[in-house]
């Protein structure tokens, strides 16, 4: 393993909503549907985002709404659409996957506990980057690879994780939490990202 000062891979858990009271509100409602045909008790939803530092670069990796046309400026590498594949072409139901040198992550600072250290060896960081444009882009909202679980952020961060070869068993949000859409990701990327790109084509 090549360790260095310069080179991480740290995974943050954020509150599902935080700094957006519509985001919040309807997370809410959706886990409050889902512990009730469950049978469960709700529980806090998190979602998930990457920081990797490479030769003194830093890199933030998350999936958010596309506001505009300036891709290049946020560093997007891939979208996919929101809801509807059919509405892809419109901004309003677009996401897509940023890995933007020396972007930024608005809701970070409230990400709950400390980051979690991934790794430290420049080969996965360098790996977790060449990966990003590659991430298999299913309509978000939406079980197209029939996992189990809607496609969403924390499943492109679970599957950039995975196929980057880290291990993901310890990997859970903060105690009282859940990350949906987490397993999907695994799951696609067990599977390999060309089938899950044709699955969802």
């Amino acid at each position: 393993m090549q360790t260095s000062r310069t080179a991480a891979v740290d995974l943050y858990w954020i509150p599902l909503g935080a700094g957006g009271h519509s985001v919040r509100f309807n997370g809410r409602v959706f886990e409050a549907i889902e512990a009730a045909r469950g049978h469960r008790a709700r529980c806090d939803l998190y979602h998930s985002a990457l920081v990797v530092e490479l030769d003194g670069d830093r890199y933030t990796i998350e999936i958010a709404p596309s506001p505009d046309a300036d891709e290049a400026g946020r560093g997007v590498v891939a979208t996919g659409a929101v809801g509807s594949r059919y509405l892809g072409w419109w901004r309003l139901f677009r996401y897509e996957v940023r890995c933007w040198r020396g972007g930024s992550i608005p809701d970070l600072g409230e990400a709950v506990g400390a980051p979690r250290r991934l790794t430290s060896d420049s080969r996965v960081s360098r790996r977790m980057l060449d990966l990003a444009p590659t991430v298999p882009t299913p309509v978000w909202g939406r079980d197209e690879l029939d996992a189990g679980e809607m496609w969403n952020s924390n499943s492109v961060i679970a599957w950039l994780i995975a196929t980057a070869g880290l291990p993901t068993d310890l990997l859970r949000p903060p105690p009282g939490g859940r990350a949906p859409g987490w397993f999907t990701g695994l799951e696609a990327a067990r599977r390999g990202g060309a089938y899950a790109r044709e699955r969802a084509a």
